[in-house]
């Protein structure tokens, strides 16, 4: 964690990089997400999840990673100034790091998950009973998101990944074709 020594230390400027992890940011959720607020919320505390869709947001905007003053980001949040090794906006950061949603890499450097996973069970089972059935409910409706589309967001994710890899554009649509996708979607999927 960052540190200060004292109650009148400034509170340390971090720098954020978005922390890549191929199975979260396939199966998790943004941090802006309604699941988010409903069921993360009671986990991680309010100011935490105002943190990471904050550093969502700055990462939508600075994909690469940006530097974030804490005394300003404590401002934004309504955390407190108080500086020192309690400084309310330290523990905020500490909880992201806690519930995995964030790691600390020396003092001052931060990783940051761009989606959440969903909660496991041993989270689950601490929600209020009424919030375990809906969440029970929530992660057994089918997604929102129709079949189609959901086919057309994989081939776009494949095909820019064979692209970033170095392989043409026709490449590419074959391997999509190989993948048994639509002609249709992998010729969309190429091109966009």
């Amino acid at each position: 964690m960052p540190h200060t020594t004292d109650a009148e230390s400034p509170l340390p400027i971090l720098t954020v990089e978005p922390w890549t992890d191929p199975l979260v940011d396939e199966l998790g959720v943004d941090p802006r997400a309604p699941y988010v607020e409903r069921f993360w919320l009671p986990v991680l505390g309010p100011s935490t999840v105002w943190l990471l869709r904050r550093v969502a947001d700055r990462l939508d905007a600075e994909p690469d990673g940006f530097r974030l003053d804490l005394g300003d980001t404590a401002r934004c949040l309504g955390v407190g100034m108080r500086g020192g090794r309690n400084a309310p906006i330290l523990k905020t950061v500490e909880r992201c790091c806690r519930f995995g949603a964030a790691r600390m890499f020396g003092h001052d450097h931060l990783s940051v998950r761009r989606r959440l996973a969903p909660l496991n069970r041993s989270q689950v089972e601490r929600l209020p009973d009424w919030l375990q059935a809906e969440h029970a409910e929530w992660v057994a409706r089918p997604s929102d998101v129709p079949v189609v589309e959901q086919m057309r967001q994989r081939a776009r994710r494949l095909a820019l990944s064979l692209l970033e890899l170095g392989e043409s554009p026709e490449a590419c649509e074959r391997q999509l074709h190989a993948w048994r996708f639509h002609p249709a979607v992998a010729f969309d999927a190429v091109r966009w």
